[in-house]
């Protein structure tokens, strides 16, 4: 089963690594410095401290800018900003005590690296964990789990928070239900060679 996760874990990564700036925390192979794009933030974090057989992998920055220029880009008449942060954990068997401390740490520091403020659309928080097994009370935990956040009545933009977790030993995805919207993707990542 650990073979599962770690290859799972790596068919994620080389995944997010087409769209997203890839910082590793496991001591995994990071990308040459050439293959980050604008903005990086992971020299902010601060690992977790999580139980031996559990790791924080990696955290995949995403940024985007629109604008609307008059003649020049000097005369800007608008810019929106968005930005999604995901928080990749490699756990044995998940717990509901280890999915709030994946949880708490994704939201807490996901928030730190937020760029909130004028011009500010959206961010969201993503959570991504692939575990060998989870508890049924985990699972429950994960799919009711909703933090949503407007900011100054969102002429500041919103906070959304994602949650997926990949159950490597059933080959089954779980979401929360603001995390459906990413249960296409990582079906075809993930689950693309499943015979069924």
């Amino acid at each position: 089963m650990e073979n599962m996760r770690d290859a799972a874990v790596e068919r994620l990564l080389s995944g997010y690594l087409r769209y997203y700036n890839v910082t590793r925390f496991d001591g995994g192979p990071s990308p040459p410095i050439e293959a980050f794009k604008g903005i990086c933030e992971a020299g902010k974090l601060t690992p977790p401290v999580l139980p031996e057989e559990h790791s924080f992998v990696a955290l995949c920055e995403y940024y985007e800018k629109a604008e609307q220029y008059f003649l020049f880009k000097t005369n800007e008449l608008w810019a929106t900003y968005q930005e999604e942060f995901i928080f990749l954990f490699s756990v044995g068997n998940l717990t509901r005590e280890t999915f709030c401390l994946c949880r708490d740490y994704a939201y807490e520091e996901g928030m730190k690296l937020a760029h909130i403020g004028s011009g500010h659309m959206y961010t969201y928080i993503t959570p991504v964990i692939v575990c060998d097994t989870a508890e049924p009370d985990a699972i429950k935990e994960l799919e009711k789990c909703k933090i949503y956040k407007s900011f100054k009545f969102s002429f500041h933009g919103w906070m959304d928070f994602h949650v997926a977790c990949f159950e490597a030993s059933k080959q089954k995805l779980h979401f929360n239900h603001s995390g459906l919207c990413m249960k296409k993707n990582l079906e075809k990542i993930l689950l693309r060679n499943r015979k069924t």
